[in-house]
């Protein structure tokens, strides 16, 4: 196995550090391959927020099919349905209920209902400026896009949150496989309820199979940060916790906790 060590602000002093004498690599200015590892001090690397990863010998990106992530804290910085809320005045109670659901604590259907519901009234020009003025990319995720692009990989954009934000985004990004809800509209303004069957954890592993299923399990790739994104992370022959809830890190392959998406190519060769 090889150790993959990166970080912000690490360099190759820290790195020989935690190499204990292994022979060592550099993949970029702030990221490191430390070859034949076995064992890393976790908390020297918790306490200077450098990102750690045990990965297999001989691992390439190019030899990957899918990589499928999630959208809300993953591929964007935000919730965006707690940026609505804000623009509705109901910010502080969505995004308790969303951090409920993302831990785990409550079902992630019935929370959307709740959080949709607090929506009701408002004016689905909301929608185009959240998308407008809020909404950006997390770190890494067009470093991250491009490289699937350049190794035919194909992408899928798996979200609870709403079709509005996720086919801008698929038409923006060149994101081949998308899922999401929509939010029901009438008279210019949101009612307050979702259209159709809600898109929980069950839906996004439903998604994930169906575009994987003519691959090797080790050919694909699910990157996700909340309770919701396990069903599917589960499936996927390499998982990645991205700045996530600590019942995700835990379940997942290997996580980012300070990193940008882009990190995810630095644990293949």
């Amino acid at each position: 196995m090889n150790l993959v060590l990166q970080g912000a602000s690490l360099g190759e002093a820290e790195v020989k550090k935690l190499a204990g004498g292994k022979a060592i690599h550099s993949l970029t200015p702030h990221a490191w391959r430390v070859r034949g590892a076995s064992t890393v001090d976790t908390g020297f690397c918790d306490r200077q927020r450098i990102d750690y990863a045990f990965v297999a010998e001989g691992r390439r990106f190019a030899d990957l099919k899918l990589v499928a992530m999630d959208m809300d804290s993953t591929l964007i910085t935000m919730e965006t349905i707690d940026e609505l809320g804000d623009l509705a005045g109901k910010k502080p109670q969505i995004a308790a209920i969303t951090e409920r659901a993302m831990r785990g604590e409550i079902d992630y259907p019935e929370s959307l209902r709740q959080r949709v519901s607090l929506l009701k009234g408002l004016d689905e020009k909301g929608l185009l400026a959240v998308y407008e003025k809020r909404l950006k990319l997390s770190e890494g995720a067009e470093a991250l896009l491009a490289a699937c692009k350049t190794h035919g990989v194909k992408t899928l954009l798996v979200s609870g949150g709403f079709t509005f934000f996720v086919e801008r985004l698929k038409t923006r990004l060149g994101i081949d496989h998308t899922v999401s809800n929509t939010l029901e509209i009438r008279d210019g303004r949101l009612t307050g309820k979702v259209l159709g069957d809600i898109v929980d954890a069950d839906a996004k592993a439903a998604k994930f199979h169906e575009v994987a299923k003519s691959f090797r399990k080790e050919q694909t790739v699910a990157i996700g940060d909340g309770a919701n994104d396990l069903k599917m992370m589960a499936q996927a022959g390499y998982s990645v916790a991205f700045r996530a809830k600590p019942v995700v890190r835990a379940q997942a392959s290997c996580a980012l906790n300070w990193s940008g998406l882009d990190g995810v190519l630095n644990h293949f060769e």
